[in-house]
Order: C-alpha cells, then structure tokens, then sequence
C-alpha cells in the first residue's frame, strides 16, 4: 500500500504492438481505474486504422481520455500533453478513481511526470519558415545548423527527427539561447504517486512479428483509403506532426507516386519496428519501473499482482 498521501496514478508503458490497450482494459475490470491515452498520434481526430485506435466498441466500454482531441492539422507536443493529463487525472482522482495512464510515447510521459522547462510557445511564422527552408535545403542541413549552435541539441537529436529540429531552432531563435541549455532548468513536483509498470520485450522477434502482422491488417482495413481522404482535405501536408507519424509518413509519400505498394508496406513496417526500438531504448532507462515481458506467459496474473500491491485495499 503506498505509504505517502499522494493520489495514485499507474503508468502502463511499452512499444508498439506490445498489448498495452488490451491489458489496461483487462485492469479496468479488475481496479478502479480510469484510461487515459498518453499516445501522440491517438490524439487526432480521422486517424484511426495507422494509429491502431481502439475501436468504438472498446472505447464504449473502457473510455480512455485524451483520444480524438486535435484536428490532424494543429500541431500538438508535450507540453501540451502534460496540461492536458493533470485536469483529466485530477477528474479522475475526484470521482474516486485512479488514473490509468497507457501509451508508447515516452516524451509525452516524461513531460508529465519529470516536467519540461519554462520554454517558449510555438510560433507558427518562425515554424513555417523553417518548415520552407527545410523543404529547401532538406533536414539534414538542418540538423547541421543545429549543430553548430547547440552542440548538445545537435548530438541528441537525430537528424531525421525533423520535428524536434524544428522545434530546436524555433527555440534558439525566439529566445537566443540553446535550447540544451534551457532544458536545465525547470519545474514543479507532480502530484501523484506512481506505479510504472513497463512492458518490454525480451525477445524482439515475436513483436516483429505482430509488428508486421498488424501493418499488414491496417492495409486490409482500409489504411490507404484513410489517407487518401486526409490528403483530400486539401490543408495537410508533410511538414504537420500528423502526417510525420509512423505509416502515414511512408503512406503519403506512396501516394506521392515515391514508391510502389511492396516498398510502401516494407518501409511502413521497418518504421514501426525502428519506433519500437527506440520505446525499448527509453523504457530501459526507467529504472523504477515494473518490468513484464509480454511475450512470457502469466502476463496478466503479474501485472494484476503488482498493482493489487499498490492499490489500497479499500479501492480495489
């Protein structure tokens, strides 16, 4: 039982296509819990078979907060992940409940539960801008920028993650100084207790697998179709965070004309698969978490058995 008065919250965490959304649903029948999605790209309205959303009848049934809340042309980030989170757990918490948190982006619980610094608000001139010269000189020249004037930015970023390029310069150009620098400083205790609890692979093979498997279905379900009716909204385009999430970034380019069907499913899956490399990577560094593999037997029993320890007696 926790041992402080803090309110409760669980942290389900793990890669894609590692069942995370079938056991917190499997949990919520068991503990007075609340879902809440801590997904980037669950937040966007009309996106639904490349998101791998959980469908209508599941969310019936296990409603989950902070899913369809943007329109895939409004940019969304951390920040604003994390002001979001504290009213629907402090919701949550005040129906009698505890909050539930299940998703894969790890940037998005950090912010959360760490804090971000006191960063400067996007400014859309400054990030079209960028967005052009980048169209222009391409991100890798970009990154080189970067580099050159934060060197500390410029080693952790990749220099395909555009987005966080982007949002690198923006920062050093309203405010002068790196962003590196800035990320020092910060932030304001959370509010809650947390139970983590990570779901992690041991063997990477059968989530490959599933990875591929599960590509392969979202196809069969109509993914194409579902991007060809975002690009017929006319207002989207590349450069938004929307279109840069996994599968509809390698989608939008096939229907560019840039590669046939075969490539367009091979690079879509090899996407995946590098984004869940990079969910173990960052779940390996949670050394307070609760560690399962998903792909052992007794899943559930173990899961079940550890947040019974931590929920109090009286909630459960």
């Amino acid at each position: 039982m926790p041992s402080d008065s803090r309110l409760l919250a669980i942290f389900l965490m793990g890669p894609t296509a590692s069942g995370k959304t079938a056991l917190a649903c499997r949990l919520a029948d068991q503990f007075p819990v609340e879902l809440v999605s801590v997904d980037s790209a669950l937040v966007y309205r009309g996106m639904d078979i490349g998101t791998a959303k959980p469908d209508r009848a599941t969310q019936a049934r296990y409603p989950h907060a902070l899913i369809d809340i943007r329109d895939p042309a409004q940019p969304y980030s951390a920040a604003e992940f994390a002001a979001d989170a504290v009213p629907a757990m402090k919701a949550i918490n005040a129906r009698g409940n505890i909050p539930l948190l299940v998703g894969g982006t790890g940037l998005y619980f950090r912010a959360l539960h760490e804090g971000l610094s006191n960063l400067p608000d996007a400014d859309p001139d400054v990030r079209a801008r960028l967005a052009g010269e980048a169209r222009e000189a391409g991100w890798a020249v970009m990154h080189e920028r970067l580099a050159r004037l934060d060197p500390i930015a410029g080693e952790r970023i990749k220099p395909g993650d555009a987005q966080r390029i982007q949002r690198a310069l923006e920062v050093i150009e309203l405010t002068g100084r790196p962003l590196s620098e800035q990320q020092q400083s910060r932030r304001t205790p959370f509010g809650w207790r947390v139970l983590k609890l990570a779901l992690v692979p041991a063997d990477r093979g059968p989530l490959a697998e599933r990875i591929a498997a599960r590509f392969d279905q979202m196809l069969a379900d109509g993914f194409l179709d579902e991007v060809r009716q975002l690009r017929a909204r006319g207002d989207l385009h590349p450069d938004l965070p929307a279109i840069r999430a996994v599968g509809y970034r390698q989608a939008w380019e096939h229907l560019d004309g840039s590669t046939s069907l075969p490539e367009f499913r091979d690079r879509g899956v090899f996407a995946t698969r590098q984004l869940a490399k990079r969910q173990r990577t960052w779940l390996r560094g949670q050394l307070d978490a609760r560690v399962f593999d998903p792909d052992r037997g007794g899943l559930e029993a173990s899961v079940t058995a550890a947040t019974r320890l931590f929920v109090p007696l009286s909630a459960a």
